[in-house]
């Protein structure tokens, strides 16, 4: 049977071959098929991509040749350059900058020469080759069926090899037949494409052993593929585990279980809702679930997009941004497909257009500006994230975004929550997607609360506005302590007019007596609405030689004064002239304009005044 098996897997790699000789690729190593075949294998040979200067393609040169990752300049500048369009010839040291692979491998204990060493031994035991992947995947596949026969390993103390190296190396081989069959490096058994092949299977080897918790999962071999087209085998290792790894990339996708891939679609879909209520709704009214298209898309991260040059602008804005600009992705081929897609009420025809994206869609003219048009924001992933998660480790509560149809609307604590549940009406779907989208907007918010403000942005927002609120108290007490008893009143257009041409008059009537006296006075413009609320009055500070008048305006204005510090020096001010005021009280009383009779006055005991003189000598000469 082996024999047999091993004699059909040379029969067709040699029908492979003498296909393969006469076939022509594109510049991004794609095989030109023929007008029929397209459609089967959906690639786009007409690309649209920008061309870049040559001016410009030397500033990008020295600029990767100068990269500092910490820098904002060079994210910056190398984000405009994506924006324009990377050269296909620089790609390559684009995303090894960006993915910082030499500090990643300089920094890491793991030697990736060495455990492809410790990997070959068991390859070796099973008698299977990198370099021969059909031949491969049959011997393993017999092997696996004799183990599970068998139900155990025989015991041979000097096999290197376990079960789970079996099921590996064989779920590996499997998908190496699926990735890319019509690229050059992978396709056929030319020389060129089996040594593809073998470093495509040692790389995803290598991880696998590298890290152990997440192993091969479904769309890795996508991955890796697109790497190995830009970089030399070890870096196309170092950028995996750096897309894999980082927390701004993709650990949250990969899995063994595919749990987190899972997790992450059902987050796509509550975005999808918030962002695309009718189109949301449509989808689910058809019967198409975002887990039957997203996950595909997100596992091998639009690798099935027909025109390659969008998909390597795609990779790009991913491996700038991380795991954000899938959701962005994902979110803008929605939106160009939405009229179309609200246009279609069948499964069968909806479910087609989201796997095989349309080429005048996913053509770089009019993808990649779109995309670039469109923004996702981290904060609502992570509110999306963490809803989610609440949900799925607390269960449903009340705050469900649709409420079951079938049973009627329940009061809950007396009929006082029945704002999310609506009765059926004609218009049901429509006031379904409305109130969840209305609903899920709500919720965001107050997850948003949480990662917004932290902990210690609560606290601080909380000491910034008890500070806030302290103030206008401070500030009263204060001026009521320094200004008590003092007269404050609103004052009219006219009664200012007034008060300045008693001023006039009583610097006129004391030029004699108090010439060489100069005071600071306060002509305030109390602004007063009919609900009897006092505005902050705009303050004119003159210099005037009339103590006492200086000395009543500033007692009518300290009320509004708003910086402590200055009503303070004031105060002291006009306490160092209050001996020369007090020989002088007829001046002050003719000079003083009408108060309302319900204010009261001034103090006017002379030993309060005495004892303020006293009190206030040293002040007084400290201001001297």
């Amino acid at each position: 049977m082996r024999r047999r098996n091993s004699s059909n897997a040379s029969r067709r790699s040699s029908t492979i071959r003498r296909r393969s000789e006469n076939l022509r690729f594109d510049e991004f190593g794609f095989v030109l098929t023929k007008r029929k075949d397209k459609k089967r294998h959906h690639r786009c040979h007409d690309y649209s991509y920008p061309q870049l200067s040559s001016v410009r393609v030397k500033e990008l040169c020295e600029l990767l040749s100068y990269w500092n990752g910490a820098s904002f300049l060079c994210k910056s500048q190398i984000e405009r350059f994506i924006r324009m369009g990377i050269p296909p010839s620089l790609r390559g040291r684009v995303w090894k900058c960006l993915l910082t692979i030499d500090s990643l491998r300089d920094t890491s204990d793991f030697n990736y020469q060495k455990c492809l060493l410790e990997v070959r031994g068991p390859l070796v035991d099973l008698g299977v080759s990198e370099y021969g992947i059909l031949s491969a995947i049959t011997t393993l596949s017999e092997t696996q069926n004799d183990l599970g026969l068998n139900q155990q390993l025989p015991r041979c103390p000097e096999l290197r090899y376990s079960a789970d190296d079996i099921t590996l190396f064989r779920q590996i081989a499997l998908d190496l037949q699926r990735s890319f069959p019509t690229h050059r490096s992978l396709m056929g058994d030319s020389p060129e494409a089996i040594e593809g092949q073998a470093k495509l299977f040692r790389v995803l080897i290598a991880y696998a052993k590298y890290n152990s918790q997440v192993g091969y999962s479904q769309g890795m071999s996508y991955i890796a593929a697109v790497l190995l087209m830009q970089l030399g085998e070890e870096e196309a290792f170092w950028a995996m585990t750096a897309l894999l790894e980082k927390p701004k990339y993709l650990p949250q996708l990969f899995d063994l279980s595919l749990t987190k891939v899972q997790h992450q679609v059902k987050v796509f879909d509550q975005f999808l809702k918030h962002r695309k209520p009718k189109l949301s709704q449509h989808m689910e009214s058809v019967g198409v679930l975002s887990v039957h298209f997203v996950m595909p898309w997100f596992l091998t991260l639009f690798t099935s997009l027909p025109c390659w040059d969008s998909v390597l602008a795609v990779w790009d804005l991913i491996i700038l941004h991380g795991l954000s600009a899938v959701f962005r992705i994902a979110l803008t081929i929605m939106e160009l497909l939405e009229p179309r897609l609200m246009e279609l009420n069948d499964e069968g025809a909806v479910l087609p257009l989201l796997l095989r994206v349309p080429v005048d869609v996913a053509q770089y003219s009019v993808l990649v500006p779109a995309l670039w048009n469109t923004e996702v924001q981290d904060w609502e992933l992570k509110c999306i994230n963490s809803l989610m998660l609440d949900e799925s480790h607390h269960g449903p509560n009340a705050e469900q975004s649709q409420p079951q149809k079938a049973t009627p609307p329940t009061p809950v604590n007396g009929g006082k929550e029945k704002e999310n549940v609506s009765p059926p009406s004609e218009g049901e779907k429509t006031t379904d997607s409305i109130t969840g989208a209305k609903t899920l907007l709500s919720r965001m918010m107050r997850v948003a609360q949480r990662y917004l403000l932290d902990p210690m942005g609560r606290q601080k927002a909380e000491e910034k506005t008890s500070q806030t609120q302290a103030k206008p108290r401070q500030r009263a007490s204060t001026l009521g302590r320094v200004f008590k008893g003092r007269i404050s009143a609103s004052l009219t257009q006219a009664q200012m007019r007034a008060k300045r041409q008693s001023q006039h008059r009583g610097r006129a009537q004391q030029a004699g007596v108090q010439g060489g006296s100069g005071d600071v006075t306060v002509a305030p413009v109390t602004v007063t609405d009919t609900a009897g609320n006092t505005d902050r009055s705009e303050q004119t500070f003159r210099r005037t030689s009339t103590g006492p008048v200086g000395k009543e305006a500033g007692r009518r204005s300290n009320h509004s004064l708003k910086n402590p510090m200055r009503v303070k020096s004031l105060n002291l001010l006009l306490n160092s002239r209050r001996p020369l005021r007090q020989t002088h009280p007829s001046s002050c009383s003719s000079t003083l304009p009408p108060s309302s009779p319900s204010s009261p006055g001034p103090p006017s005991s002379n030993g309060a005044q005495s004892g303020d003189q006293q009190k206030d000598t040293p002040r007084t000469a400290l201001i001297k």
